[in-house]
């Protein structure tokens, strides 16, 4: 006869939840080892050189396997997966990829015809020929980041700042017979550190904290001042090192076949009427705000439109230049879209929720859980805007809760937007690196990756240094 236990039904139950709890921790544990791996591979990948359309997709379903998400949509379960209902690899992925390219294309189109206009005009050289004969070849560098540098804060995408100020750059470059590997890093140090993230800045980054926070695009100016020049200065003087280090060793120019010819013997148009494009882009920006982010296309099309009048001597290679923008265009936003398609995977994973959530119980001052928690969520998405966006909406309600200011908390937030969000794998970064500049991660992200990472990473931790003394 078998004897019945009383409580065998309450221990088995608990037997099973037991196990159930093994495997879920399990599970949660090789979303973590998929979620860290995929975003090495996809940094491993990026750096050795593998086409970013291959190495996103690649990385992507590394991340989606190990979070159990299914890879097709027949596949794709209403629950149980440990990911959000409903959801699949391949829808996830094209939904990022093609959002993205949905809402920039026309941006990235006009940005490159725009910097193709330059060169082909005569324009770029002028300037670049008329800064260095006045001010020495010593500043050629700088006239690269400053001018990335007006256009981001007069709130030129970064995007279209890399596309528009190369053609002058690589003349800057070329009459001061400086390495061209150093062009990327200084575009993104004008662009994507001391202005982007900087009180009054227009740009998305400085713009995204205002409707959780109820702040204004200047909140903590005060501390940002200190923060902006600590970056400009600090990363100028790196950055001017380096260069001066290469052209020690030896290093200079390197022409290329598709660069224009040196202009020596060509009619150049006057400098200062070369310069009317990028003013024309930038005040018709800064008067069109109404429009958004179309106001950007008005923008672009102005400056087009002025480059080609003032190099009307050159117009016979302006459809060369128009063909030329539109296919480097086109790469460099499929480029950025597999970037973007990544994050959309990696946001589905439990292993991205949990990191989010652990970040909220650091303890301590509401402005380092808020600093962690965006700039993980910018290094895991390769977006400084996707940081912001994701994070926010979650921890804002919980950090004003715990007294945090809300102009500190702002300020906060959109440096650390800037600061891991440029590893090598950013759509922006590699856009600038590969596409714009034709470079290499393995020649040129080190100049990129001390300005754009390093540096804002110390401007963060002395924005947090002032506003706890302050």
């Amino acid at each position: 006869m078998r004897v019945r236990v009383p409580g065998a039904p309450v221990f088995r139950f608990g037997a099973g939840f037991g196990m159930r709890a093994i495997r879920r921790k399990g599970q949660d544990m090789l979303s973590w080892i998929g979620l860290v791996g995929g975003l090495a591979l996809l940094i491993w990948l990026t750096v050795r050189g593998v086409n970013i359309l291959i190495a996103g997709p690649v990385a992507a379903l590394v991340v989606a396997v190990t979070a159990g998400l299914p890879l097709l949509p027949p596949f794709a379960e209403a629950a149980g997966t440990g990911t959000q209902a409903g959801a699949d690899f391949a829808t996830s992925y094209m939904a990022g990829f093609t959002s993205f390219f949905a809402d920039w294309f026309l941006m990235f189109l006009l940005g490159a015809i725009f910097g193709e206009v330059m060169a082909a005009s005569g324009a770029a050289a002028s300037v670049a020929r008329w800064i260095t004969a006045k001010l020495g070849s010593k500043y050629a560098l700088l006239a690269t980041v400053l001018a990335a540098a007006v256009l981001t804060y007069g709130g030129v995408s970064v995007f279209i700042v890399a596309f528009s100020v190369y053609s002058l750059s690589v003349s800057l470059f070329r009459e001061a017979n400086l390495p061209r590997r150093f062009i990327p890093g200084a575009l993104a140090f004008g662009s994507v550190t001391f202005t982007m993230t900087s009180a009054g800045s227009p740009e998305i980054q400085n713009l995204i904290p205002m409707q959780y926070l109820g702040t204004t695009a200047y909140a903590g100016w005060q501390v940002s001042l200190v923060v902006a020049a600590l970056m400009a200065s600090l990363g100028y003087a790196w950055l001017s090192r380096m260069v001066r280090a290469a052209v020690a060793k030896g290093e200079g120019f390197e022409a290329r076949g598709s660069d224009d010819a040196p202009e020596e013997g060509r009619h150049l148009p006057p400098p200062l009427l070369s310069l009317l494009p990028l003013v024309a882009v930038l005040g018709v920006f800064l008067t069109t705000q109404s429009l958004g982010k179309w106001a950007l296309l008005a923008a672009l099309s102005s400056g087009i439109v002025v480059a080609a009048a003032v190099g009307w001597q050159s117009l016979r290679a302006l459809p060369g230049a128009f063909s030329t923008g539109a296919t480097g265009a086109t790469i460099a936003i499929a480029n950025t879209c597999a970037v973007v398609g990544f994050g959309s995977i990696a946001q589905l994973t439990p292993a991205f929720a949990q990191a989010l959530g652990a970040v909220q119980s650091l303890p301590g001052s509401p402005l380092i859980g808020a600093a962690v928690a965006v700039t993980t969520i910018a290094a895991l998405t390769g977006s400084a805007s996707g940081g912001q966006t994701i994070a926010l909406p979650l921890i804002a309600p919980f950090y004003l809760g715990q007294g945090a200011d809300p102009a500190a908390l702002h300020r906060t937030v959109a440096i650390a937007s800037g600061a891991l969000d440029s590893l090598p794998h950013n759509g922006y970064v590699v856009t600038t690196i590969r596409v714009v500049c034709g470079e290499t991660h393995a020649r040129a992200y080190g100049a990129v990756g001390a300005t754009t990472v390093v540096v804002p990473t110390i401007g963060l931790v002395v924005a947090l240094i002032l506003f706890s003394i302050f």
